[in-house]
């Protein structure tokens, strides 16, 4: 854990309201010409690590795969040259890229990828939408529920997509008919990506699951919820969900994250996972305390030069399920993670109406449209939408830290 008084050499890091100050330090790949390069964000610049001298190689898999502690060893020997009076000062400036000049991609190449569904507050508002008198079905509280998705959709943050097309049915049609999706959803998620792999059929035990996380970064999984909602049964999402997913193009490191954790304490009456899924670190310091927010900017608003208005607001505390949890519940059947998996955690609402992470709970499921600032009603996104997710981690006595944004736009379907 970085002293919060610390300062970077790098005067935008020491900037208050900067995501990205010494304390932060996330990992990501950027490029100018030519191949992508593995960097840490610094204020409003990059840091190249090879040129920095700090690695041999530009393989970010090889370097997420490492043991923990050599992760750490790394973060430290970043924080050491980037402090102000650091005798590396020069060696360091002469490999550091302003941001607004270098493209910034997917952080690390995405293998397998895995949604969970870790917000018990999401998981009963859109049950009570399809199931008035049964919302919560009777696994969730004992089993972290996922699904896997497809890796090849997902695109880094700023990449606009075409709205989907599927097959959907209204109750009074006597067959479903193919189209555009009318109910097009954001999802506001982390996606947390993982480092150190573990062998098949060897499981992840809780009280070392954190050590095969590299780290958090922010997530949008779109969603076509009229497709979702004729397709989903009996086997989950398809279509609804692989057409397009956001990444951000920084993974916030746990040692970070490390000053915003929160004892992870269930609901009085809950029953305890079974044991697989307890230990005593996890229920002292399981919880993270990352504030969350989704933002949207319509092509109107764009044209206005308005910069969007924020429709939500929640916090990952507030989770059923921790990082551990999950790792240690996909791992127990002997299923291999490798670096580069990603796993979302699934929408993050709040307990309150007006934390939804979605427009399907915001507007009631279409049934209640949201007005925005300039006059604009939303049910579901519209093209030219343009959806912005931040995310910031704040306590007395401790710098702030942020995730940067994750973007993406909507274009119009295309033509078939």
């Amino acid at each position: 854990m970085t002293a919060a008084d610390l300062r970077s050499w790098v005067a935008s890091a020491n900037d208050p309201a900067s995501d990205f100050p010494l304390q932060n330090l996330p990992f990501g790949r950027f490029r100018q010409h030519g191949d992508w390069r593995i960097a840490v964000a610094i204020g409003d610049q990059v840091l190249d690590l090879r040129a920095a001298g700090l690695i041999d190689h530009g393989d970010m898999q090889h370097l997420m795969a490492q043991p923990a502690q050599a992760r750490r060893s790394l973060r430290q020997a970043l924080v050491d040259g980037l402090t102000l009076g650091s005798p590396q000062q020069a060696q360091f400036q002469a490999a550091l890229h302003a941001q607004a000049e270098v493209e910034l991609g997917l952080p690390c190449e995405i293998g397998d990828y895995t949604d969970f569904y870790t917000s018990i507050h999401h998981a009963t508002t859109i049950g009570k939408q399809l199931r008035p008198d049964n919302p919560l079905l009777p696994n969730y509280k004992w089993v972290p529920i996922g699904y896997h998705g497809r890796a090849s959709s997902i695109v880094p943050s700023g990449t606009p997509f075409h709205r989907p097309h599927g097959q959907t049915k209204a109750p009074d049609q006597a067959a479903p008919t193919l189209g555009p999706s009318r109910k097009l959803d954001y999802e506001l998620e982390l996606g947390l990506v993982i480092g150190q792999p573990n062998p098949l059929g060897q499981p992840i035990r809780m009280d070392s699951a954190e050590e095969h996380v590299f780290g958090v970064a922010l997530f949008n999984d779109w969603s076509a919820r009229d497709v979702q909602g004729w397709e989903y049964q009996p086997l989950g999402p398809f279509l609804a969900k692989n057409f397009a997913s956001t990444l951000s193009p920084w993974v916030v490191t746990l040692e970070a994250l490390e000053p915003f954790r929160e004892p992870h304490v269930r609901p009085e009456g809950d029953p305890l996972p079974l044991n697989y899924l307890l230990s005593p670190a996890n229920r002292a310091r399981g919880a993270i305390n990352i504030e969350l927010e989704v933002w949207i900017q319509t092509a109107q608003m764009q044209a206005a030069g308005q910069a969007g208005d924020r429709l939500s607001q929640s916090n990952y505390r507030d989770a059923y399920w921790t990082v551990a949890q999950l790792v240690a519940h996909h791992t127990v059947n002997g299923c291999n993670l490798r670096a580069g998996d990603l796993f979302g955690t699934g929408t993050l609402s709040g307990p309150r109406p007006e934390q939804g992470g979605s427009l399907m709970e915001l507007s009631a499921g279409g049934k209640q449209p949201i007005t925005l600032s300039n006059g604009e009603t939303r049910s579901y996104l519209e093209d030219g939408d343009t959806v912005i997710l931040r995310a910031y981690c704040e306590r007395a006595g401790y710098r702030r830290i942020g995730f940067g944004e994750c973007r993406g736009t909507v274009l119009p379907a295309r033509e078939l």
